[in-house]
Parts: C-alpha cells; structure tokens; sequence
C-alpha cells in the first residue's frame, strides 16, 4: 500500500500525460492498420477487375496502359503476335486476374474437386506454370499478373512454334498445342474433340479481330504521356 508521503509523491499531471500519449499512439497505429488494409482491398479489387469492354483490344489497352507495355515486351521477346497472346487469355479467363475452373458436381448438386490446377488470366497448370519460372529466367512470377501471364503465352506459343512447326500467327493450331501440349497436337489429339476444334476457331477469329483492331490503335498506344498530351 501507499504511504501518505508516497501518495504526496504521486504526479497525477504526469500520468495523465503519458495516458493520453499512449492513448494518441494506439489511435494512429489502429488508424494506419485500417488504412493499409483498405489500401490492400482496394488495389485487390483493382488488379483483378476485368476491362470494361474485353471484346476490344485497343480499349482494353486505352484503359491499361500497362498491359500494352507488357503485351509489346513480350513480343519482342518470344516474336509471337500482341493479337494471338491476348485471344489466347481472352478465351482462357476472360481476363479475370483469378480465374478457376469450375468445380465438378457430385449428384448435379454437391460441389466437388476442380477439374485441374489451372489458375489465373491464362489458366496455366501448376506444373507448367513451374516449367515457366525455371527456363523464362521470371522465377518470381505470378499468375495473377497480367504481365507474366501474357509473358506465359508468349514464352509457350514460342516453344510451340519451335517444336511443332507452327506458324507464329497461327492462332488455331498453336491453341491445339496450348492445349494438348506439344505432344498430343503431333499426335493430332485434338481430332476426337469436336468442341476443341470450335473452341480453336473461335481463338483464330478473335486474334484476326484484335490483329485488325490493333492495327487502327497501335500507333497511339506506341506514344508516352508527353506525346499524348500534344496529340
């Protein structure tokens, strides 16, 4: 217990300031927390919202200025067109930064095991996608990043090109090795798949679009803020 001289002793006024002063501290840690954390989902959201109009190549990039970037370095890199990398992730994922298979169903009903480990903008498998980081030299990628997704498209269209004789504007049969793996097209797999023969029409139609599109819109892209700025 404390004494009356103890008591006497006892500064009141200083307690109360150092309160207050560790009160002040908790506010802004709690307040810089709940900041940081709203800065996370915002930037979540953001990374993997779709564009606005997915069936235009050049408003996806007017909208992205980014994705072109990454889109045009990856072509110069692998030399396989802006046009088949991006019909390529348009059919895959739709451009949606987490996109997964759909789950089987168990009685039509319960859910069950996805039907592979396909992930992200062009639904690599775990296995492939690990192939890429170790020869590409991007051993950190992700596939929820457009840029090393594209990069990814790029990087397997080339190698398909290379093993199986594919032409690198051939959007249809390099969407059969993509597919099938390089293995199975020279096996000609894809022929007992009458839906994947139409799903790889649909590739090449939408590859000759935004080749078409991009044609019209490329040259403005090719500008920096400055030039944007005087046009």
């Amino acid at each position: 217990m404390l004494g009356q001289k103890d008591c006497a002793r006892f500064d009141s006024g200083g307690f109360n300031r150092n309160l207050q002063s560790s009160l002040a501290s908790v506010k802004v840690r709690v307040a810089r927390t709940l900041l940081l954390t709203l800065s996370a989902l915002i930037l979540s959201s953001c990374i993997s919202s779709q564009p606005q109009n997915i069936t235009n190549v050049c408003e996806i990039f007017a909208e992205r200025r980014n994705w072109y970037q990454a889109a045009h370095d990856s072509e110069a890199r692998w030399r396989i067109p802006i046009a088949v990398n991006m019909a390529f992730i348009y059919q895959e994922s739709s451009f949606r930064a987490r996109a997964k298979p759909e789950r089987t169903r168990f009685l039509w009903v319960l859910p069950g095991p996805r039907p592979s480990s396909a992930f992200g903008y062009a639904q690599a498998l775990d296995s492939t996608w690990n192939d890429y980081e170790s020869t590409s030299g991007n051993s950190r990628a992700s596939r929820s990043n457009f840029a090393d997704a594209i990069d990814f498209v790029a990087w397997y269209n080339a190698n398909s090109s290379l093993t199986s004789n594919i032409a690198s504007s051939d959007a249809r049969n390099l969407y059969f090795a993509y597919h099938e793996g390089n293995g199975g097209y020279q096996r000609r797999t894809y022929l007992d798949k009458p839906w994947l023969i139409d799903v790889a029409n649909r590739v090449q139609e939408n590859s000759e679009m935004f080749s078409h599109q991009l044609s019209s819109c490329r040259r403005d892209l090719e500008k920096n803020w400055f030039q944007r700025l005087l046009s």
